[in-house]
């Protein structure tokens, strides 16, 4: 175990592969209202809803007690205080913490998800100490809408049904019951823990205070052995929790040491929806979206170990191809699906191409997979909602007021905050990537004459965010904004190349770059917004304002170096350059994974999502790129 602790504030999640996941932080205490030890999906990987939030942990020792759990309550209130007695940390291969007390005495704690069945195995040893060490955990629960909070009521239902040292209660009649497993004793004991409070929540200008329950303890005898509880969903509390565990914690040992650590973070992102399979857009609290998913999986799964998930992947969000657009996101409610964006069909058959390059598909998947490009290309030519159609000059417009159909879609009081309606570069490039995919060679001839004519600002020396901006021939948008990027680099097809290429690179590195991403908008403009945080109204307006994001570094990786050359040189510095800041924050945040954002001022702090699929995916293309040529394998 690491003797190095991360800061306490740094997250770990363990996800079980359905939309559910159990997430904390080093320290041990909530700072988030989705921080949970069992919070699972109904449908998976939507509905989901918090079952057991945490726990309360002490050693006995005859009159003494040691806390190994810590709490946050209003008013600034810190107890118990476990994190007094924290000597270790390590989230390899799953999170497990190491407490010390006394003469040298030790307590090791840990907690592994088992994706087989979404099982939360926890687990206390004695590392040495004194011979009469007992071991009290309280479990505290809720019940709720992960993104709600919980207050003490009296509908709350604390009867449980126990069997030795196994307990099983279901709180509310509408939600499943849970189970916890023990190899030790259960006392029913019912209590109300009154007003949590969430830091994160705070500083986010939303509520942040809660209340839990707790229906009774479990106790163990620490000098008898390891003391085990397994959580899980469901009624059945005839089962061995020693012997589940064991079996968890060796299946998971042997199959997440074949995996490289970012190979296991990236595993954290893929789970069902219904009979298919998609990807989680972040944790703690995004689900499946469109865009997302199809920029996250080129890093995180087009490699060939994973050709049969990414298969999958694709052949789930084909069948949901409507007049030539797919959904952004499904709601949480399992309602209809929003068909809110442009782009993510658009970046969807972008991956199709790069996967039916380099893998060898079914016929069948295949087939299915170049109809679902066939649908969408035809669909946005032809024009379909929110405006989006192909225009005279072969160029892709979209958008009408009051909708933010690009990646930068934050929208404040009802009002989007960049609707930049009519023709956005990005989405230039990949229409134009669209058409080559699907073989229209001729219209993205046309596209691309268009493009170049069009788009050049010679005024700056690089390329419009926007032309035809709300449709109006000729008002174009000079924002400096990092989408030109994607005209250079980050697609199947280029579309600059040569001084115009090494314009735009130019300045997007001089204006935009900083350690952990690019900025959306330039510092100089006076719409800058550098930081982020505060209430949600004004971090949604800073959000695509000049905050950072880490999932722009894989196309700006991949411009550079067709600017620069391709070679050790090259690549070494854009290793150094760009990789290396995002592999030193691994251990800052999300650990082991890439945060949404940053602030686009300095020290740019980590904000938003913690653990962001699209930002791992391109850190793991940046590594790829910039590997020695002569290595073969990605690191």
């Amino acid at each position: 175990m690491s003797e190095a602790l991360p800061p306490l504030q740094a997250e770990w999640l363990e996800s079980d592969g359905h939309g559910g996941f159990a997430s904390g932080t080093v320290g041990g205490f909530r700072t988030r209202r989705y921080h949970a030890l069992l919070l699972t999906a109904l449908q998976p990987p939507a509905q989901r809803r918090v079952l057991v939030n945490g726990f309360e942990a002490w050693l006995h020792c005859g009159a003494l007690s040691v806390p190994l759990s810590t709490q946050h309550y209003g008013g600034g209130v810190v107890h118990p205080r476990g994190i007094d007695h924290l000597a270790g940390f390590d989230d390899e291969p799953w999170p497990q913490w190491r407490f010390r007390f006394g003469d040298g005495a030790t307590v090791h704690h840990q907690c592994l998800v088992d994706p087989a069945d979404g099982s939360v195995v926890l687990s206390w040893r004695l590392g040495g100490g004194p011979r009469d060490a007992r071991l009290e955990v309280r479990p505290l629960l809720s019940g709720r809408d992960f993104h709600a909070l919980m207050r003490e009521n009296p509908h709350f239902d604390f009867s449980a049904r126990s069997v030795a040292g196994n307990a099983c209660w279901r709180p509310y009649a509408a939600l499943p019951a849970v189970t916890a497993l023990s190899n030790g004793s259960y006392v029913h004991a019912p209590l109300w823990f009154r007003n949590f409070h969430y830091a994160d929540e705070a500083a986010r200008g939303l509520d942040a205070s809660e209340d839990l329950a707790s229906p009774g303890s479990f106790q163990f005898d620490l000098n008898a052995g390891e003391a085990f509880i397994v959580l899980r969903v469901g009624e059945n509390i005839g089962a061995d929790a020693a012997a589940l565990a064991y079996r968890s914690r060796d299946a998971e040992a042997a199959r997440r040491g074949a995996l490289p650590p970012l190979a296991r973070s990236a595993a954290a992102y893929a789970v069902r929806r219904g009979d298919g399979a998609s990807l989680i857009a972040g944790y703690p609290w995004f689900g499946d979206w469109g865009r997302d998913t199809f920029i996250a999986m080129r890093g995180l799964l087009l490699q060939p170990q994973r050709f049969d998930r990414a298969g999958a992947v694709l052949d789930e969000w084909a069948r949901h191809v409507s007049a030539g657009m797919l959904p952004n996101r499904f709601p949480d409610d399992g309602g209809e699906p929003d068909y809110g964006s442009v782009d993510a069909a658009l970046w969807f058959v972008v991956v199709v191409h790069e996967f039916l390059a380099a893998a060898r598909p079914s016929r069948g998947l295949r087939e299915r997979l170049r109809q679902a490009v066939q649908r969408i290309v035809d669909g946005c030519a032809q024009g379909t909602r929110h405006g989006i159609r192909m225009d005279d000059d072969g160029l892709l417009a979209c958008g009408v007021a009051g909708r933010a159909l690009t990646w930068m879609d934050a929208v404040v009081d009802g009002r989007p905050v960049t609707p930049r309606i009519g023709k956005p570069v990005e989405v230039q490039a990949l229409w134009i990537n669209a058409l080559r995919a699907a073989g229209r060679d001729a219209l993205a001839d046309r596209a691309l004459k268009s493009f170049i004519a069009r788009f050049w600002n010679q005024d700056r020396g690089g390329l419009f965010d926007v032309v035809d901006v709300d449709h109006v021939a000729g008002r174009n948008d000079a924002a400096l904004r990092p989408n030109q990027i994607l005209a250079v680099g980050g697609l199947p097809f280029a579309l600059l190349d040569g001084e115009r290429a090494a314009a735009v690179l130019h300045e997007v590195e001089a204006e935009l770059l900083v350690p952990l991403g690019l900025r959306s908008l330039a510092p100089s403009d006076a719409a800058y917004a550098g930081r982020c945080d505060g209430a949600p109204a004004q971090r949604d307006a800073a959000y695509h304002q000049g905050t950072a994001w880490p999932w722009l570094i894989g196309p700006f990786v991949a411009a550079w170096l067709r600017v620069h050359g391709d070679g050790p040189t090259q690549r070494a510095e854009m290793r150094a350059r760009c990789v290396q800041p995002l592999l030193r924050h691994l251990r800052e945040a999300g650990l082991g994974h890439v945060s949404e954002i940053a602030d686009g001022d300095a020290p740019h702090t980590p904000r938003g999502c913690p653990f962001q699929a699209w930002s791992l995916g391109e850190l793991q293309r940046a590594l790829h790129m910039t590997r020695p040529p002569s290595s073969g394998v990605t690191p």
